[in-house]
């Protein structure tokens, strides 16, 4: 059966409404602890400014960073690897909580090896959650809520880290132990809600029906790279995510290089954000009409060419037009991507699959900085021409994500029948649109 069906809803915009009206409500207990979490998300924000003001070196900061980063890329495995083994809920509590205390040490710490171990060891705890947050969703809804249900995901991730900015950064002008404690406060909340509105149906569904019991014990990630398009799922999304995170690196240096200032940065990243929160979540219902590869094709383009453009922008008027293509582009991306990735997922692998995409994502936007800004020094012309050989190399692989028979079945509406979880998630549907 051609997957397609299962993400395109040839529907209008009230039959999506009315899908995201009966959503579960374990998808709004997870996406309002999402907001929570990015509106208190302090620590990767303002641990460089934390640390110079401090007094150490730029070189030192560097150091905590790279650690911050490697930790995020082991965090995403782990968390998929224990999403599927020890559960959803347990991968949650166990990362928000550990993260929690780490994270309250952190202004109380002195030495600087010792705050690279710890910030090394809150990269790596506080992905954990996010493959199990996904999988919770993957779980509670049927195949064609799947991208509503990531839409209001990622809707309230973009609230929250909107208002974290903002937050953030009148905190941190009056007290970093202040900031960093309440951040500490909003992973103990989230895990609250975790503990008391999660109790149930929070274990993988492989454990359940969908798979062998006796094939499961020997699936893991060796199992999961013999998969060829996860294999270019994962080399998209690195391709893809370097590219887009030079909003952060090449847009703001060629900023510079063409005489404008910081106020009109933080004005462009402001359009950004404008157009996302107002245009994102709608743009799903039109999206969802087209073959899911068509439509990360379509956005890793756009992506690939408002970047490039940026090159040969010289006025705040060109920038602005720039900047509002690879947000189209970011938006039909992300609208998508992981609700495609789980179309791909053979059963028992749901943990596992996000994981190493988290690792992939984390990769491209960590790689992105420190070689775009290496790059763009040198010339920048090579930046861009760089960003745009990735971006079309991107859209290339996004052409060729065809599932594999037995993730097809999976994603197939008969997969419906075969899922007691997705029965419960169709029937609450039907019963919150009658």
């Amino acid at each position: 059966m051609n997957t397609a069906a299962s993400d395109r809803s040839s529907v209008d915009k009230p039959r999506f409404r009315e899908t995201l009206r009966g959503l579960p409500r374990r998808v709004w207990v997870i996406s309002l602890g999402s907001l929570i979490l990015q509106v208190g998300n302090f620590l990767p924000v303002f641990i460089v400014l934390y640390l110079t003001q401090r007094g150490h070196s730029a070189g030192a900061a560097g150091l905590v960073l790279g650690a911050s980063g490697l930790g995020s890329v082991l965090g995403h495995v782990i968390g998929g690897y224990l999403t599927d083994t020890i559960g959803r809920r347990s991968a949650i509590l166990l990362s928000v909580v550990t993260t929690s205390g780490l994270t309250a040490l952190v202004p109380f710490v002195e030495p600087l090896p010792v705050i690279i171990i710890v910030v090394g060891l809150i990269g790596v705890m506080s992905q954990i959650h996010r493959p199990a947050m996904a999988a919770v969703l993957v779980d509670s809804v049927a195949p064609e809520q799947r991208l509503a249900a990531f839409g209001v995901l990622r809707f309230a991730q973009n609230i929250g880290a909107a208002l974290g900015g903002v937050l953030g950064g009148v905190l941190a002008s009056h007290s970093y132990v202040e900031l960093f404690l309440l951040e500490a406060a909003a992973l103990l909340l989230f895990g609250v809600i975790v503990a008391v509105l999660l109790r149930d149906g929070t274990r993988p569904r492989s454990d359940e029906d969908e798979a062998d019991p006796q094939e499961d014990r020997t699936v893991g990630y060796r199992q999961a790279l013999t998969d060829r398009t996860l294999v270019r799922f994962l080399l998209m999304t690195v391709f893809g995510m370097f590219v887009y995170i030079q909003t952060t690196v090449g847009l703001p240096l060629h900023v510079n290089d063409t005489g404008l200032d910081e106020r009109d940065f933080g004005l462009l990243m402001g359009l950004n954000g404008l157009l996302v929160v107002l245009l994102e979540l709608p743009l799903i219902s039109v999206v969802s009409r087209f073959r899911p590869e068509y439509v990360l094709a379509a956005g890793n383009l756009f992506t690939c060419v408002g970047l490039t453009l940026t090159g040969f922008a010289t006025s705040m008027g060109m920038l602005a037009v720039t900047v509002m293509i690879w947000t189209f582009g970011e938006m039909v991306y992300s609208s998508i991507v992981q609700a495609h990735l789980v179309n791909l997922t053979p059963p028992g692998m749901v943990g596992r699959y996000q994981g190493l995409y988290g690792a992939a994502y984390t990769a491209g936007t960590g790689a992105g900085p420190v070689i775009g800004g290496a790059v763009y020094a040198y010339a920048p012309w090579v930046l861009w021409t760089m960003t745009g050989v990735l971006g079309l190399l991107s859209v290339q692989l996004s052409l060729r994500l065809r599932p594999s028979a037995l993730a097809a079945k999976e994603a197939s509406p008969s997969a419906e029948e075969a899922s007691p979880s997705a029965k419960e998630a169709s029937s609450s549907a039907e019963e919150a649109t009658s």
